[in-house]
């Protein structure tokens, strides 16, 4: 019983760190944007969060948890509205001792909303917030977990033998799809493309960015460590050492890439790098030695830059960064699983079945939403807008009233 309650204590207190990241989330989406769009980022990640948590609850849990019966295929169930435990539900016999059924919910709910986070950004500062918030009922209480059964909720891709510990592709993937039909869908931002080249656009806080990053990293623990499942001490203490040590390669590596190539240290460049690295080595933290986390996060050190600079080649205007972190190196992740996993089960081309299964949901579903929205009530702020800004406009406030910059 002791070891029972230790568990869930630890798996309370990952639940507790990853919820924590939303506040990490927040921070780097309003700084690496300008002032005048704050409230607005600040609103939806709050909508997120706590819609996100109500859906998950009405029919999230159970759309990804669905137990999928035997000969099933293993795509599509659902074990009905709510969350009632299951009668061994709050005892060691649920979940092999390693938490309770509320702690479980709890916990899953938390990355749920995750990847409409990860959304947020990428279409930050000129989305309206009402087809933003219609999209993200719908993919946080549909696509996503309808997608999270295929492996965690033991379905058709589990049963092949494809592997992601902790969401490198069924969180952060699953996001970056999603960012990438909608930014495609939206269009840049004024200003951001000058006879075809992309221009700058400064955040307003990097002080800000650079706390929302450090806090991510914290979150991760909990993350990461959480997806033991639970307080195991060999298990999680490696996991916890491969998540840093890929974090650490990766902002390094980012930083390194970026003043080779364009001769200035950029931070932004850094704090991308060491979210490159966490996401990338999310799929197989628990299955990884020190040396393979660092090469997968150097790797996807290195991947930022050049997605970033893909991205802004191909004319998508992404602000924050979301494609090239959690999309680029969520898929890179995954493929890492099949390439350095100490388990000789996980095989390459599981892994690259996972993500183009994955890659068909989330393109086909998102484009479908985003398409619809665009064509009914529009998607996109008017100029005057998102030029004046959308806090004054879709919210009457203003983030920092006894303190303004001049902005354009």
């Amino acid at each position: 019983m002791e070891i029972f309650t230790t568990n869930n204590v630890w798996m309370m207190i990952c639940t507790a760190l990853v919820f924590f990241m939303h506040t990490g989330f927040a921070f780097l989406e309003i700084g690496l944007t300008r002032q005048k769009n704050t409230i607005n980022i600040l609103f939806k990640n709050i909508f997120i969060i706590t819609v996100g948590l109500l859906l998950y609850y009405l029919v999230g849990f159970n759309l990804m948890y669905p137990g999928f019966a035997e000969g099933s295929a293993g795509v599509l169930d659902f074990a009905g509205f709510g969350i009632a435990p299951p009668e061994n539900g709050m005892t060691p016999e649920y979940a092999d001792g390693g938490y309770t059924w509320w702690t479980d919910f709890l916990f899953q709910g938390m990355f749920a909303a995750t990847a409409a986070t990860i959304v947020s950004g990428a279409v930050a500062e000129r989305m309206k917030i009402g087809p933003f918030m219609i999209f993200t009922v719908i993919y946080v209480g549909l696509i996503y977990p309808i997608a999270g059964s295929w492996k965690w909720g033991g379905g058709f891709l589990d049963q092949l033998g494809f592997y992601d510990f902790a969401g490198s592709t069924l969180v952060h993937s699953v996001g970056g799809w999603a960012a990438l039909v909608a930014v495609w869908l939206l269009g840049s931002r004024i200003g951001k493309f000058k006879d075809g080249k992309p221009q700058a656009i400064p955040g307003h806080s990097i002080p800000l960015a650079t706390a929302g990053v450090l806090i991510l990293w914290l979150g991760w623990f909990g993350f990461n460590g959480g997806s033991v499942l639970s307080a195991d001490p060999e298990l999680t203490s490696l996991t916890l050492v491969t998540t840093c040590l890929a974090a650490a390669a990766g902002g390094v590596v980012a930083a390194l890439v970026s003043f080779i190539r364009y001769k200035n240290l950029d931070l932004t460049m850094f704090l991308n790098g060491i979210l490159g690295g966490l996401v990338g080595i999310t799929a197989g933290a628990d299955v990884m030695t020190p040396e393979s986390a660092i090469l997968i996060g150097a790797i996807a050190g290195a991947l930022i830059v050049f997605a970033v600079s893909f991205v802004d080649a191909i004319k998508l205007d992404d602000p924050v960064g979301a494609i090239a972190v959690h999309l680029i190196c969520g898929i890179w992740g995954t493929l890492a699983v099949g390439i350095f996993s100490t388990n000789p089960d996980h095989t390459f081309i599981a892994q690259l079945t996972g993500v183009a299964c994955y890659a068909a949901i989330c393109i086909v579903s998102s484009f479908i939403i985003f398409f619809i929205l665009k064509k009914t009530v529009g998607i996109r702020v008017s100029e005057k807008e998102e030029l004046e800004g959308l806090d004054a406009h879709e919210h009457g406030m203003d983030a920092y009233p006894d303190f303004r910059l001049n902005e354009h």
